[in-house]
């Protein structure tokens, strides 16, 4: 293509150029060929050499049925551009984040509509992105765009891993099968030479995009937005992004670049926002929740949850969230719930407290003050809208709402993210997951982390004594979970309660009863300082690694095929000596659970070997001997105290 390039560049019909990513892996080629004083822009991708994208187009169909970006007159190209600097997550999978990529724009003006068009390509080592900024004649002059057109040309008949809906399970299809719309970030292995995932990030004002098979190409996924957008002045896309890797692991180890696209933290002091464990109360009663507060104090969990039910039917348009009044189909009660949030400050634990769009639609200016006087910690969106530019809009804006008034925010349902955490870090975590409430898979699961995981934090909801696990999975496969699903309000035990009877007076179905192993559950931290994909195969089994401090935590899950590992401890510091805490599947055990726990001494030259039940899994806690006798940190601590930090308090 390069020589190609040359020889029309020459003849001076072609306006072109190369940009490549710091160490050069990834290189995107594009080209404007003229043709009576307009043109159609198109780039290529390439990942080591290897082809990626070819011939990807960037279209707006507008409301009045014109294009935008077909007929393209070039004003200037910029020059090349580098950029490199590090930032420090408030909290995340890793705790600093290298932001380091070359860069070009190119400027020009659509004959047809009269926009001018703005293009902005960035080269990362993991992937590229680019967004378009499109800006009328005049600032008055409104923008309405019926389509967004961004095609992703591949080379071949990959293929994909599909979802139709944020929480729809994944289906395999090759590019060319791929029916209907599917979910971002949509994964996709070339044949063992790389893999891909198309994903977007920064959306904030935005129809949400989704990705369909192009009618033309059948090796094309084209953008398909949740609605039409407008703007008056200027509109600017969120980011369009191709993430490659090696592996699948890889795409994982580097999803932080979705975050690194979107704007620096915007709230000055963010002390108070505290990852951590939740405990869902699901009786809605009041010793219900003093069990839950007991419980929670005494293992590390740093909050406790409200769910659906507490102000009302939460489908009923008259609930009022802003009284306390049963549902009485859920709970008979009774719920003494301020008392009961006295009870909860008084140990050190928040309440989150569920609220349904119905209700958030109506009274969201009115609960967010009255909350953080009663001393909520933060709200959990339940059924949000999502898709189109005007809930899009609300959505962000309930969140940025939330932090003005100090409360952490858990959105449900549909809603996937995009990065917006790093800008409004009291967005802790949300659903849009094909979670354990749905009942995945083993293979599901798996699936999931190398998918939707990729965009961010999944509240996964894991299960641990409902019969559901004894069903589906093991019980070592849910203590995994917990490493290998990352969500800094990580919900654990999602129908279990530690309320011993229930309304009555016979034992809970799904009581949380005393075995050992529940102590890594007590352990394992929400956030992390180092992530490390030790092995992944979508569908078939993941093993990773996880560092909080000196301490390391390793899940590993499997499908539904029997199998067994090795795990080298390189990532390890090799001048310590360790003690490795094992909790894994044993089905000859006659315990309710039959996890067998054991402990070996290990250093960075040791070789674990895990052998994996079917639909099983194992979990690993790694600390440093001097260490090992001494009570494990809070699931959570601030870090990087020092102005480093985005949103540190000023001095």
């Amino acid at each position: 293509m390069l020589l190609l390039l040359c020889l029309v560049f020459c003849c001076n019909p072609v306006r072109a150029a190369a940009l490549e990513s710091p160490d050069g892996g990834v290189r995107l080629d594009w080209e404007l060929v003229e043709s009576d004083a307009s043109a159609q822009l198109t780039y290529d991708v390439t990942f080591k050499g290897k082809p990626v994208l070819e011939d990807s187009e960037i279209t707006f169909r507008s409301k009045d049925g014109g294009f935008i970006g077909r007929r393209l007159k070039l004003n200037q190209a910029s020059e090349e551009t580098s950029h490199d600097s590090t930032w420090n997550p408030i909290y995340g999978e890793r705790e600093e984040i290298r932001d380091h990529y070359r860069s070009m724009c190119i400027d020009a003006v659509d004959l047809a509509s009269g926009h001018r068009v703005r293009i902005e390509f960035r080269c990362y080592d993991s992937g590229v992105a680019y967004r378009v900024t499109l800006t009328g004649p005049q600032e008055s002059t409104p923008i309405r765009i019926a389509e967004e057109l961004s095609k992703f040309r591949f080379t071949a008949d990959h293929v994909a891993w599909c979802a139709p809906r944020a929480q729809d399970r994944y289906r395999t299809r090759h590019l060319s099968r791929i029916s209907g719309r599917v979910e971002r970030p949509l994964t996709i292995e070339a044949d063992g030479q790389f893999f891909a995932a198309v994903a977007e990030a920064g959306l904030v004002d935005y129809a949400t995009m989704q990705l369909r098979r192009d009618h033309e190409d059948p090796h094309c996924v084209v953008s398909q937005l949740g609605g039409p957008v407008e703007a008056v002045g200027e509109l600017r896309t969120p980011w369009r992004v191709v993430m490659l890797g090696t592996s699948a692991g890889e795409l994982l180890e580097n999803n932080h670049l979705l975050l690194t696209l979107n704007d620096p933290c915007a709230i000055e002091d963010t002390s108070w926002i505290k990852p951590g464990k939740v405990l869902r109360e699901i009786t809605l009663t009041t010793d219900g929740a003093k069990a839950c507060i007991d419980f929670a104090h005494k293992n590390n969990f740093s909050y406790i949850e409200f769910d659906a039910g507490w102000y009302g039917h939460e489908y009923s348009d008259d609930s009022d969230a802003t009284q306390v009044s049963l549902d009485k189909a859920r709970s008979q009660g009774p719920l003494d719930l301020h008392g009961v949030i006295d009870y909860a400050n008084q140990r050190g634990i928040g309440i989150i407290l569920y609220v349904n769009r119905r209700a958030l639609e109506k009274q969201l200016d009115d609960i967010l003050p009255l909350y953080k006087k009663w001393g909520i910690a933060g709200v959990k969106y339940g059924f949000v809208n999502t898709e189109t530019q005007e809930w899009t809009t609300w959505l962000h804006e309930a969140v940025r709402k939330a932090a003005d008034h100090q409360l952490m925010v858990d959105v449900h349902d549909e809603y996937r993210p995009t990065g917006y955490s790093r800008t409004y870090p009291n967005l802790m975590t949300q659903e849009g997951v094909y979670g354990d409430e749905a009942t995945p898979s083993s293979d599901q699961a798996i699936t999931t982390l190398f998918t939707r995981n990729l965009a961010g934090a999944a509240d996964h909801t894991i299960c641990y004594f409902d019969s559901r696990v004894e069903k589906h999975w093991t019980h070592g496969h849910q203590l995994a979970k917990a490493v290998c699903t990352y969500s800094p309000w990580q919900f654990v035990y999602w129908y279990d309660t530690p309320l011993r009877v229930g309304e009555d007076g016979m034992p809970n179905r799904s009581r949380i009863v005393e075995s050992p192993e529940l102590e890594f559950f007590a352990k394992v931290p929400t956030v992390w300082d180092e992530t490390r994909v030790i092995h992944g195969k979508l569908g078939h089994y993941a093993v990773i690694a996880r560092r909080s401090g000196t301490e390391w935590f390793v899940g590993a899950m499997n499908a539904e095929n029997e199998r067994e590992l090795t795990m080298p401890l390189d990532f390890l510091d090799p001048s310590t000596e360790y003690d490795s805490r094992i909790y894994k599947d044993d089905p000859t055990l006659n315990t309710s659970t039959r996890i067998r726990i054991e402990n070996k001494v290990v250093d960075s030259t040791s070789c674990l070997s895990m052998r994996l039940q079917p639909n099983g899994g194992q979990a690993i806690w790694i600390r440093p001997v001097e260490t090992s006798e001494v009570a494990a940190r809070p699931s959570y601590q601030p870090r990087h105290q020092s102005s480093k930090r985005e949103g540190a308090p000023a001095d």
